[in-house]
């Protein structure tokens, strides 16, 4: 649209939205992303727009300045008067899920919902879209219920598909979800921006039966493949799935080596903390520690010096969760713990799903296992206590364990 009509600011709105939300651009360390902002805004100046445009591009430059909250807030603004306008709510239902604001993500599309028609361009997706916020806030029966409701309207809606195999994956329904991915590959795997994180679900239900040459399968014929096309949650579930295979003591071979470039190139952006994490695994798993320790520098000094939501984030949580991880690396498990326990309730400030961020809820109890700490082993049993609670057919959750009545008789 831009290339059709250089001076249609809501084209310049949507690419440059969309391009943040990708996760992959900080207007901080790219200069064609900062270009392209400045651009949006200096038409907007110029042009004779409506209102509700001019707050799409406030929104807009606030999200690349680093205020995402207020961002959200101009978006729910202008869907008090256009409720129908799918790119405001789609772009603030992400933004919350991004800042781990699941009641907020699942309110702005419930809120909304009365508004639109099934004849309405889009209803399909935006049921779909409802379907993950209920899933996100553990409304399990409706948001299978919703995404079915999505799935008729659009067999095709990778999105709606997702939904399930994330209520798949929080009850502990491991064989029901590969049947899900294994019968409609060929519906869902059409949604490409969704497409490869489908893999990744596909590849951790192997991973919590014990079936590691089936995940390792799926991350060799999709996932590596898949992460260097820019996508960062491609890539983030690329090293997410390494790194869930590596505690679970299976050997990865050479395959960081396949993600590390693009990791390196993200190293210093500090866009998400959620992505930071991840890269960290990377690096670390690469053995690459000179440039984890640059990494680490970058992220502390972000903390102190950087501006916007994410620096808070960073602040309070990224620091303590990425040198959690680095002292893992070390062979130092208890400073892992000492570093993670703590604040392992705000670790949803990250962002990221309930399934998602479990990688760090695992990580936990494997460096409390493998501590010398007898507090710590403790505590690996009482965390071991909650997953069965909330999950109890977890093939992991029983492996883990008996792991930890085996070296903790005590």
């Amino acid at each position: 649209m831009a290339t059709a009509d250089p001076n249609f600011v809501m084209a310049h709105v949507m690419a440059n939205g969309l391009t943040l939300l990708a996760g992959n651009k900080s207007i901080a360390h790219d200069p064609v992303m900062q270009a392209a902002v400045a651009k949006m805004a200096q038409l907007a100046a110029k042009n004779n727009i409506t209102d509700r445009e001019r707050n799409h591009v406030s929104a807009v430059k606030l999200w690349a300045e680093g205020d995402t909250p207020g961002a959200c807030k101009i978006w729910e603004d202008i869907l008090l008067d256009h409720p129908t306008d799918l790119l405001a709510l789609k772009m603030a239902a992400d933004t919350y899920f991004f800042n781990g604001m699941k009641p907020e993500m699942r309110d702005s599309v419930s809120r909304v919902l009365p508004s639109w028609k099934p004849s309405i361009p889009l209803y399909g997706y935006l049921t779909g879209m409802h379907a993950f916020t209920l899933e996100e806030t553990y409304l399990y029966d409706e948001a299978v219920k919703t995404a079915n409701k999505a799935l008729n309207i659009n067999p095709k809606d990778g999105f709606a598909t997702h939904a399930i195999s994330h209520v798949y994956e929080m009850r502990g329904e491991h064989n029901k979800g590969i049947d899900l991915m294994s019968s409609n590959e060929r519906d869902w795997v059409t949604c490409r921006a969704i497409a490869g994180h489908c893999y990744w679900h596909w590849a951790v239900y192997h991973v919590e039966k014990g079936e590691y040459e089936k995940a390792l399968d799926i991350f060799d014929a999709e996932l590596g493949k898949r992460c260097n096309d820019g996508n960062m949650l491609d890539l983030t579930d690329a090293c997410s799935m390494l790194y869930r295979l590596e505690m679970e003591g299976v050997n990865v071979g050479e395959r960081w080596n396949e993600i590390l470039e693009t990791c390196q190139s993200h190293v210093g952006d500090h866009v998400q903390c959620f992505t930071d994490a991840h890269i960290l695994m990377a690096l670390l798993g690469a053995k690459e520690k000179e440039i984890a320790k640059q990494m680490m520098d970058s992220i502390k000094s972000f903390a102190v010096k950087g501006r916007g939501h994410n620096h808070e984030v960073a602040a309070e949580v990224g620091v303590p969760l990425c040198e959690a991880f680095e002292a893992y690396d070390n062979g130092d498990f208890g400073k892992a713990v000492d570093l993670l326990y703590p604040i392992r309730y705000k670790v949803i400030k990250i962002g990221g799903s309930h399934a998602q961020r479990d990688v760090f809820n695992l990580f936990l109890i494997q460096a409390a296992l493998k501590s010398q700490e007898k507090k710590h082993h403790k505590i690996a049993r009482i965390l071991l206590n909650e997953r069965k609670a909330l999950k109890e057919n977890s093939p992991m959750t029983d492996r883990l364990i008996q792991k930890a009545l085996a070296l903790h008789a005590d």
